[in-house]
């Protein structure tokens, strides 16, 4: 219960979606903007356990490519709780960490087979196919939402590093 209240609590904090506009959207940190969209209160409640949340809500600029919900569902049962556990900081810290690139980096900007150094030190491999863009074993299901401190991208998986 508390784990729920608490990601519910914390899950406003970092992506804006569809529904922002784009001046909106543009006001509002990369925090604040996940916090809009309402679907990333895990990865919210992981970055403020993590305590990324100064360095989001910051000047930057950053990608993020924010795995959904949904995604945080699909890892083995117990594996959010047992990452915010707070001995587990620095793993959860290294997940995140993976998940975020210096800059801004828009889709127009990603080539096949592109690699990018994450802010944990390693990089993530881009294949294009198509309309299909993958981020390492992640789908990028939606692109390009500009925050005020940089962009996100929403994928469908979480990133190991």
């Amino acid at each position: 219960m508390f784990r729920r209240t608490y990601l519910a609590l914390s899950a406003a904090a970092a992506i804006t979606a569809a529904g922002a506009t784009g001046a909106a959207a543009q006001e509002m940190n990369i925090v604040e903007t996940a916090q809009d969209a309402g679907n990333f209160e895990t990865l919210l409640a992981a970055a403020e356990s993590a305590g990324l949340v100064e360095t989001l809500t910051g000047e930057g600029p950053y990608t993020v490519f924010a795995p959904t919900d949904e995604a945080f569902e699909a890892l083995p049962e117990g594996t959010v709780d047992e990452l915010l556990m707070e001995e587990n900081q620095d793993e959860l810290t290294s997940i995140l960490t993976y998940h975020v690139v210096p800059g801004a980096v828009m889709s127009a900007d990603l080539a096949d087979g592109m690699e990018a150094e994450t802010v944990e030190g390693s990089s993530v491999t881009v294949s294009i196919d198509g309309d299909t863009v993958m981020v390492g074993d992640a789908t990028v299901t939606q692109a390009d939402i500009e925050a005020s401190n940089g962009v996100i991208h929403v994928i469908d998986t979480v990133l190991m590093p």
